[in-house]
């Protein structure tokens, strides 16, 4: 095997480990084990598990992204936009089961970029942007446009964490639904919301 190959092997065999017990349930020796490479091979790759944890998260983060990002650079109405990232994030769990639980579980404290919490924030950024035009078109406060960024790509990151878990229905069905509550609730949007009196608690 050369260098890249066992380098390559390795990161596999990180990856399933990662995915079946997270950071840290998963030790140097069960990677080397399952690799059938000594703990020096390991060492000498990636300098510990740290290192192959980096390397797998970065590389997921940048699939993931990648995929979001291209459904939402292409053109199209806002509705296709959150039909496409919704479909896009389902197909990445769909396709990347192992590299999404990874994603989704803690990361080491160490780590302080390439989580899931940092890369929904990525993508809420780019959101704001079109929610902010969209605001604007319609008479609505652009200046909102952040909270509501990080409430739309919330509950698309949430219900993919959901349905990562039961799958059913369909990732077309589970689309479809999340389109309805996000465009048919953002197409009636007031001017300037206000919570209903509760009459049991004034």
């Amino acid at each position: 095997m050369t260098a890249h190959e066992r380098r390559e092997q390795l990161l596999t065999v990180g990856r399933t480990l990662f995915a079946e017990k997270g950071f840290e349930g998963t030790s140097v020796e069960e990677i080397a084990a399952r690799a059938h490479v000594s703990k020096p091979v390991v060492y000498e790759h990636f300098g510990g598990k740290e290192g192959i944890y980096a390397v797998i998260v970065d590389r997921e983060v940048q699939s993931l992204l990648g995929a979001l990002t291209g459904a939402l650079a292409k053109r199209g109405h806002p509705k296709q936009l959150v039909q496409r990232a919704a479909l896009a994030l389902l197909g990445y769990i769909e396709t990347s089961p192992n590299g999404f639980r990874i994603l989704v579980r803690d990361s080491p404290v160490a780590q302080a970029t390439g989580t899931f919490s940092s890369l929904i924030g990525d993508v809420a950024a780019q959101v704001e942007h079109l929610l902010a035009a969209q605001f604007a078109k319609r008479n609505l406060d652009p200046a909102v446009a952040p909270i509501y960024s990080q409430m739309l790509v919330g509950m698309v990151a949430l219900t993919g964490q959901h349905w990562a878990e039961v799958r059913e229905p369909s990732k077309q069905v589970v689309a479809a639904h999340l389109v309805n509550l996000a465009w048919n609730g953002l197409s009636a949007l007031e001017r300037r919301p206000v919570l209903a009196r509760d009459e049991e608690h004034p």
